[in-house]
């Protein structure tokens, strides 16, 4: 990189610790149009408006599901609209204002793909900090438009494949395999409890893949409505499940999102008989809010082992955010420091921030911003991430997996019913991840 940007063109349609800066940000480009032009939930704080010189807005998108009776991740945009009052209150990016788009995918294919057409539509130079787990809808709209996507949640294997997209966690590919490692020598029989949906279809492969390595047989793989109100019957299945087999009680993962709060109360009144099973999950199921509300220390949590992406809550490197939720969005409570969505938003904006800088006073576009990324540019995540490249030759390519260049998890565990680090620094999931059966 040489820190200029390109002439405009134009769009078509093991363990380790840490210890990096902290950097923060965001980009964009483009006109900013009426919300109520879609029918699809959005919001935008505005910046300035004008021509199309330097002084222009950068505009970019934050999309996620709300109000849905299955997973909802309301802090994701919200802490988006916070990051781009804080950054224009400081006079914006480079002297450009920061217009932060938002979407409502709804948790649907046809919402999600309005949304990706609306960031076409407004001519966003990103999408940044999302979730959805409708890949196949909205994914052939930003390759379309060769606008990137730049740390999405990870829910599903496109994220880690399409040259568009720049992931700053490993998803549940990581999380899982690194909790399946984590059980391995600890289990008997593993039920794993996932959504019955496309993305639900791509977990069970990911945990086996960690249970394989440590010489564990493959989990039960039990199906569930994903926005059940109530999972007695399958409470009732998996706790038979674990109690039979060689190698001791059994463990249940629950891996429902927003819904494993609803299995844990079925889950905590069947098993009473069986006092022995023990349960594990991934941060984004579970938090320590979900854990207090199952009964803390008396719980089904406690002893559970728990992976995260990052560092926990209470590490230095989260100041920043910290500090950003105090000053812009203080009595939100959608906005939560401690959330995974909320964390990779953070970080997702922060990639962003870096790719303007390197792009120095030159045209800030989805074309520029995308040969930044892909041009060779690092981006240092303040010690939340290692220090993140992207290429498409990278170590777990081999497996289809070739814009997956973070397979650092952290592993936690419920003791005394608070959710404390199991182990110091982290564990790299890459070589698990190299002898995963994803095919």
């Amino acid at each position: 990189m040489t820190g200029r940007r390109p002439i405009r063109s134009t769009h078509p349609g093991g363990l380790r610790g840490r210890s990096r800066a902290t950097r923060t940000g965001v980009l964009s480009a483009g006109a900013l149009v009426a919300c109520a032009s879609l029918a699809v939930g959005c919001g935008v704080v505005p910046g300035a408006t004008g021509g199309s010189g330097d002084d222009d807005p950068i505009t970019v998108m934050t999309w996620a599901p709300q109000d849905t009776g299955a997973t909802n991740k309301p802090g994701m945009p919200a802490l988006a609209q916070a990051y781009a009052r804080w950054v224009n209150s400081q006079g914006g990016l480079g002297g450009r204002k920061l217009n932060v788009l938002t979407c409502n995918d709804h948790n649907d294919s046809v919402a999600a793909a309005k949304c990706a057409r609306r960031a076409v539509k407004e001519d966003a130079v990103a999408v940044v900090g999302s979730y959805s787990q409708y890949a196949d809808s909205f994914f052939p709209v930003l390759e379309g438009a060769r606008i990137p996507y730049i740390g999405g949640y990870g829910l599903t294997n496109t994220e880690f494949t399409s040259p568009l997209s720049y992931p700053v966690n490993g998803g549940q590919p990581a999380l899982l395999a690194g909790l399946g490692s984590a059980l391995a020598d600890s289990c008997g029989p593993v039920t794993l409890v996932r959504p019955d949906t496309i993305a639900g279809d791509q977990l069970p492969v990911l945990l086996d893949s960690g249970l394989s390595s440590g010489g564990h047989e493959r989990a039960h793989d039990q199906r569930a409505a994903e926005d059940a109100t109530s999972y007695d019957d399958q409470s009732g299945r998996a706790l038979a499940r674990a109690g039979t087999g060689p190698g001791g009680p059994g463990c249940v993962v629950p891996v429902l999102g927003d819904r494993t709060g609803t299995f844990m109360d079925s889950f905590r009144r069947a098993s009473e008989d069986h006092p022995d099973v023990r349960t594990a999950t991934v941060l984004g199921s579970v938090d320590q809010t979900t854990i207090n509300a199952s009964g803390g220390a008396s719980g089904p949590y406690e002893g559970a082992y728990v992976t995260g992406w990052y560092p926990s809550v209470g590490d230095p490197a989260w100041d920043g955010l910290k500090k950003l939720i105090k000053e812009q969005a203080f009595g939100n409570n959608d906005v939560d420091a401690a959330d995974a969505g909320v964390q990779t938003t953070w970080i997702a904006y922060t990639v962003l921030k870096e790719v303007v800088e390197s792009l120095g006073d030159g045209e800030v576009s989805a074309d520029t911003v995308r040969r930044a990324l892909d041009g060779g540019l690092e981006v240092g995540t303040g010690g939340l991430t290692p220090d993140l490249r992207w290429t498409f030759a990278d170590k777990l390519a081999s497996v289809g997996f070739p814009r997956l260049v973070n397979a650092d998890v952290t592993l936690q565990v419920v003791r005394d019913g608070r959710l404390v680090s199991a182990r110091q620094g982290t564990v790299d999931t890459t070589r698990t991840l190299q002898n995963a059966d994803v095919a």
